[in-house]
């Protein structure tokens, strides 16, 4: 099935009479609403402590000789930097590119689950097995091959570098200074094994808390062919499930990552 089809199929989007929006023929957009979950890319936006800042630099801004206006940007930064999507290759050799992800991994039912009072006095804090099982137990079975966002509340802290990271320090002093909320292994494994996700996103600048040393909830994912969105946005805005995302970065040929655009589609009566 084409992924749009699968999307206006997938519950979130209504069938029925076309609007006249003209963007899924048959399907009533006027009963969804976007939700943006991503941080917009500028000089604030938030890169690892050993990364070049973003940076947009102007070629051109003003009237031509023609007689017209004309503007025109180069960008800089890197692959992992803000709202941004880890392809396999990241952290497994052989893994996927980020242009070799195929559209049907990234677009899917999704749940929300919300481990912000846990994180809140514990910013060293990894999400576990029974966090997920407290959450099924209140809001039904993760569907599998569902997309799973974690909510730690972090993305309040944005773009605040030493709220969001615990330190403004760059370089590598920068990162063993890191402390910020992730996912355990044990729990990531868990999810692949028995939730067979589809992809696994998070409100913080990685899926592993921040003093990890040996990024092991990324290697389980990423071997898994499981892509990691990071630095996500508006979680708070989200409900608990019943929801869908659509999760679109730039198609770098070889990439190990790259900047993400993702939104979620909900049912208008939907409310977080």
């Amino acid at each position: 099935m084409p992924v749009v089809a699968w999307v206006a199929a997938g519950g979130c989007v209504s069938q029925g009479p076309a609007s006249g929006h003209g963007l899924i023929p048959g399907a009533d957009w006027s009963s969804v609403r976007l939700v943006d979950l991503t941080h917009a890319f500028g000089g604030e936006t938030i890169v690892w402590p050993t990364e070049q800042e973003f940076r947009l630099v102007i070629q051109q801004a003003g009237e031509t000789e023609e007689g017209y206006y004309y503007a025109s940007n180069r960008i800089e930064m890197p692959e992992h930097g803000g709202t941004h999507i880890d392809a396999p290759i990241h952290f497994s050799r052989g893994g996927r590119t980020v242009d070799q992800i195929p559209l049907e991994e990234l677009v899917g039912p999704a749940v929300r689950v919300d481990v912000r009072s846990r994180c809140a006095d514990d910013r060293d804090y990894r999400m576990t097995i029974q966090d997920f099982v407290r959450w099924e137990a209140e809001h039904g079975r993760i569907p599998d091959r569902a997309i799973v966002l974690v909510e730690t509340g972090y993305g309040r802290f944005w773009p605040s570098r030493e709220r969001y990271l615990g330190t403004e320090q760059r370089g590598r002093n920068g990162v063993k200074a890191l402390r910020f909320p992730g996912l355990h292994p044990e729990a990531a494994q868990w999810l692949v094994r028995e939730r067979r996700v589809r992809a696994v996103g998070i409100d913080t600048a990685s899926i592993d808390y921040g003093q990890s040393t040996t990024f092991e909830t990324h290697v389980t994912l990423l071997s898994h062919q499981v892509p990691v969105f990071e630095n996500l946005a508006n979680l708070d805005r989200l409900p608990d499930r019943d929801f869908s995302v659509i999760a679109l970065p730039m198609k770098i040929a070889g990439g190990s990552g790259g900047p993400l655009r993702i939104v979620a589609v909900l049912p208008v009566r939907s409310k977080p």
